[in-house]
Order: C-alpha cells, then structure tokens, then sequence
C-alpha cells in the first residue's frame, strides 16, 4: 500500500510516500480502507521528535482516519500512529460509527480536534450559560469547534483571538463575538475591553509563553483556563500557586489521549458533535482537502500557521 513513512526526523524534508507492507489483523482491532487521514499539528511535532509521547522509527504519521471496514461498516477512527496510509489498523473501542449524511471531513475534523473541543468545553473548562469564554487560536481546527461549542453551551460572549484579518473575520462568521490579534503587547488589556472591559471565566490556550500568562491575568474570580497545547513551543513561565488563590483561579491541563480512558464517554461526545453537524448547529471549517503525495507542502504550511480548519489527506491520490 501507498504509506507516508518516517525513517529520521526532522523538516517537512523527511516526510517521504512510501510502498510499504499493508497492517497485519490483530485482535481488538479493525482494518480500514482508509478515504480520509487527519492532518494535526501533533503530527508535525511528531516529525521532529517533539510530541508528548517517545516516537520510535520507522513510523507512519497521523492519529485519525475514516473509511470502510471489510464488512462495509463507515468508521472514523483514532491511532496512535498509522493514519497517512490506503489502509490502517485502528483499535475497536477507538472507532465510532459515522452517519452517511456526515462528509468524510467532517466526519475525521470530529475526531482529535472535536472531541478536543467537547471535552474542553464540556469537560475540563465546564462552560455554563453566561460564560464569557476566550479560545485562542479560534480559526484552527479545534478553536473553530470551540467557539461554537461554547455559544452552543450557552456562553455569554465568546471572543476568539486569531493571527490576521482574514482569520479574524473567519471566527466572527462562525459565531465569535469577538475577535482580538494575539500579538498585542498587553493581550490581558485587549481581552478584557473585549469582554466590556471585565475579566472572562474561561481561557482555552493552546499557544503558551507569554499568551499563558497574560491570559490567567486576564481571568475573573473562580476562572477557568485550559492548557491543551503549546503552538509556540515556548513554556509559559511558571505560575505561582499563590497567584491563583488570590483570584480563585483554577489552570489545568488537558490531552486527549487520557480521554480514551472513558470509551463510552467519548463515543457519546462524537455522536453528539455529529448529530450537530448533521441538523446545522456546528460548521466544520474544512481547510483543504489535499493529496497525499502534497504531504510535504501541507506540513509546512501547518508549521507555518497558513492553515484554517481541519486538513485532510486523500490516500489514493
């Protein structure tokens, strides 16, 4: 089968379309005919050996697919690594059943990115009706959800913070009442007069360094921020405890693959972001439906923050 495959890591250089062995049946396991594999920013950091987890080579990227069973059953899917490829081994409690009204991008943009953002929202930040609510990165993957998660939820004000006009307006459309640049000097200022001039309940960060900081300042008593990611590979500084008692604050940490813990649970979730897609109540920004062998050019444009929405690669082309 045709399998993107890393054998060093490194730059978009490495990633390389290889003929490779198709996955041999195990138990507890399905083999998917694969139509669509998930582009992640995770699986960029994958590539140069800087994810969460210990990467051994030879290995094929990406973490989510949709496709067919060998007895016709529509699944999309999460692995932990085999995705860029006509065909993957994808463990059975990991796999949820797709409704044909669902397109194939939708149906792999609910994957790691929409049950990030169901368990964000509904989980770990626990949004109530009248939240005002902050998503960094708001025009990605998992921030476009969130932000109409959120509304869905029934939060107050959501105000999105994206990198350039066009993203700005992009989460205005999808339901963001506000939109702030995320490279203001003082964002703490700038997310507050988004928010009438009063701190938010809820900050869902992926960004890290100084985004980290500034955003927990920007926080009401007994505010909520989420840290489920670090795009700029720069740690925050540290918080001291203290810090949040003085404003009752609580920061957590989130990744999902600890969610998988909670099978039934995340099956739920999946079914319930389908249904909203399914009767219009959330939008998938899809950003760009690629061929495989684009890999390369898709993965720089990931690193370099040129994509909006979920990006998919097509394993036959």
């Amino acid at each position: 089968m045709r399998a993107v495959q890393l054998t060093e890591f490194g730059g978009p250089e490495v990633v390389v379309v290889r003929d490779v062995p198709d996955p041999s049946p195990a138990p507890g396991h399905l083999l998917v005919d694969v139509s669509r594999a998930g582009v992640n920013y995770a699986d960029s950091l994958l590539r140069e050996n800087a994810y969460l987890g210990a990467t051994a080579l030879p290995v094929i990227p990406g973490g989510e697919v949709v496709g067919r069973t060998a007895d016709g059953r529509r699944i999309a899917a999460m692995l932990t690594s085999g995705g860029y490829a006509e065909k993957a081994l994808v463990p059975q409690q990991h796999a949820f059943a797709v409704p044909d009204e669902l397109g194939d991008v939708a149906a792999v943009a609910l994957l790691a990115q929409g049950l990030t953002a169901w368990w964000l929202v509904h989980q770990t930040a626990r949004v109530a009706p009248g939240d005002s609510v902050v998503v960094h990165a708001g025009a990605g993957g998992v921030g476009s959800l969130a932000v109409q998660l959120a509304k869905n939820a029934g939060a107050g004000r959501v105000i999105a913070t994206a990198s350039t006009p066009e993203k700005r307006e992009l989460v205005r459309s999808i339901g963001a009442d506000a939109a702030v640049d995320p490279s203001t000097e003082d964002l703490t200022a700038a997310l507050r007069a988004a928010n009438d001039g009063k701190p938010v309940d809820v900050v869902l960060e992926m960004v890290g360094g100084r985004v980290t900081g500034q955003s927990i300042d920007a926080l009401a008593p007994f505010g909520r921020l989420a840290f489920y990611g670090m795009a700029s590979l720069v740690e925050p500084d540290p918080v001291p405890p203290r810090a949040l008692q003085r404003q009752s604050a609580t920061v957590s940490g989130f990744w999902l693959m600890h969610a998988f813990a909670r099978p039934d649970l995340l099956a739920h979730a999946y079914a319930e972001l389908a249904d909203q897609v399914v009767d219009g109540r959330l939008r998938i920004v899809e950003g760009g439906d690629f061929p495989m062998s684009d890999v390369r050019d898709v993965h720089a444009a990931l690193r370099g923050r040129r994509t909006t929405g979920k990006v998919v690669l097509d394993p036959r082309r």
